[in-house]
C-alpha cells in the first residue's frame, strides 16, 4: 500500500486585535488579511477568529490519498 505524502499547507496573515467597548463590557474583536489576495475576515469575539483557524487548519479526510 502505498500512502502519498501530503502536500505543505502554508497560511499567511495579518492579524489585528484591538479592543472594543460594548455596553460596560469590553470584548476583543479582531480581523485577518490575506497579503496574498487581500482577503479580509472580522471576527467579533476571540472565539470565532480560533473557530476560524480550526476550520482552515483542519485536515480533510478526502485530502489523504491512500492505494
Amino acid at each position: 500500500m502505498f500512502q502519498e505524502k501530503p502536500k505543505t499547507r502554508y497560511l499567511s496573515y495579518l492579524l489585528r486585535l484591538w479592543e472594543s467597548a460594548d455596553g460596560e463590557e469590553h470584548v476583543w474583536r479582531a480581523s485577518l488579511e490575506c497579503p496574498r489576495t487581500g482577503d479580509r475576515h472580522g471576527f467579533a469575539t476571540i472565539e470565532a477568529l480560533f473557530d476560524f483557524l480550526r476550520q482552515e487548519t483542519a485536515t480533510e479526510l478526502s485530502e489523504i490519498r491512500v492505494d
